[in-house]
């Protein structure tokens, strides 16, 4: 195991490109660190200033306290995994599997404890003698980590290694990969655009947007606690809904109907009067019906979605839209008018200009 340390990391290309700007991350001995974001937010690339496969432009990284800047991806003794398997496919699963101990000289009769060691936790014990081509999707995934778990190096890295894989297989492989976590204890850092995969992995996840670091945090304070209107978007499924409203008198009015808002920003609302706020709340907070200690919202029914155990409502609510999460036995008709409750500590406010939240989740 290792404790890694990033600090002030960016990464410039020659052609002046700001890929990376001042990441800063201590990284404990044994934790899984989810790094999250959409599609070149900079993820991968500091994953790969952290293997060793990419310079780092300015800033220091530090292994067990020592500058690791300079070192190369062996001497880092880091295993990675990556999202194309990048298995030999001329071996066999055993000789994949063993190929790095064998590159590095290790005993033939270790090898082979090693490799039929690692098979057992994989569950891959009856496929040693088959070529990769003769595997699924998840089976390659499975020897791809086993490659990288044989070697027992102190940091894991994987770069979005369940993109491949089809929903039933990413949610089986999601609970192989947090197993092989526990057995291992190897300090793990994981890439990905999958929030699901991150909630569900990660000890703490860093979301990323455009090369900056948005927030660093447990599942639960990414998920309760957002720092801006990005983060809370990105995290959630549906995502969070968002409506961009004037403020008038500490109130807005959404559909005809006045919500006071100092009931959820008392000491601050005043300071809106006449400018714009983004109100929010999760599909989920919601229940229909008036309840109380609520603000009450009507609009009418345009879509449901029937999912088994939830079912989805998207609202027009006015000239503004919106998404409920409800059980499959409330699921009401289309176009019908409807009135829904959102509770009063699960409503967020965000300043309309700097996207910042302005409220604090009340814990329950």
């Amino acid at each position: 195991m290792a404790y890694l340390s990033l600090r002030a990391i960016n990464k410039i290309y020659p052609n002046g490109f700001h890929a990376v700007h001042n990441f800063n991350l201590n990284i404990e001995k044994g934790e899984f660190i989810v790094f999250v974001g959409p599609s070149g937010c900079g993820k991968s690339t500091t994953l790969r200033m952290i293997a060793g496969l990419e310079d780092i432009s300015n800033g220091e990284f530090l292994i067990n306290g020592q500058r690791a800047n300079e070192w190369g991806p062996q001497q880092r003794q880091v295993a990675m995994v990556f999202q194309s398997y990048a298995l030999y496919p001329q071996m066999t699963v055993y000789d994949n599997i063993a190929f790095g101990l064998t590159l590095m000289g290790v005993d033939e009769e270790e090898i082979d404890a090693r490799v039929k060691k690692t098979a057992g936790i994989l569950g891959l014990t009856d496929y040693l003698d088959r070529l990769p081509r003769a595997l699924s999707g998840g089976q390659r995934q499975r020897v791809a980590i086993g490659r990288a778990i044989i070697r027992k190096v102190g940091i894991f890295l994987m770069d979005e290694p369940l993109s491949n894989l089809d929903a039933k297989q990413r949610v089986t492989m999601r609970a192989e990969i947090a197993q092989i976590h526990r057995q291992t204890g190897a300090t793990t850092i994981y890439v990905t655009h999958d929030q699901t995969e991150a909630m569900t992995l990660a000890d703490r996840i860093v979301i990323m947007k455009d090369g900056y670091v948005q927030q660093i945090g447990t599942p639960y304070d990414v998920y309760f606690h957002p720092r801006n209107v990005f983060v809370a978007g990105f995290i959630g499924e549906p995502p969070m809904n968002f409506m961009t409203l004037p403020v008038e008198n500490g109130a807005v009015t959404l559909n005809g109907a006045k919500i006071d808002l100092s009931r959820v920003l008392p000491d601050k609302i005043g300071s809106y009067n006449g400018k714009p706020i983004v109100f929010g709340f999760r599909p989920e907070a919601v229940s229909l019906g008036e309840k109380e200690n609520a603000y009450h919202i009507t609009g009418q029914v345009e879509l449901t979605e029937m999912l088994g155990d939830n079912a989805n409502v998207y609202m027009n609510i006015g000239d503004k839209r919106a998404i409920l999460k409800v059980t499959p036995h409330e699921i009401p008709a289309t176009d019908q008018q409807l009135t829904f409750s959102v509770p009063y500590e699960s409503v967020y406010l965000f300043d309309a200009e700097s996207e910042k939240v302005l409220t604090e989740y009340k814990d329950k």
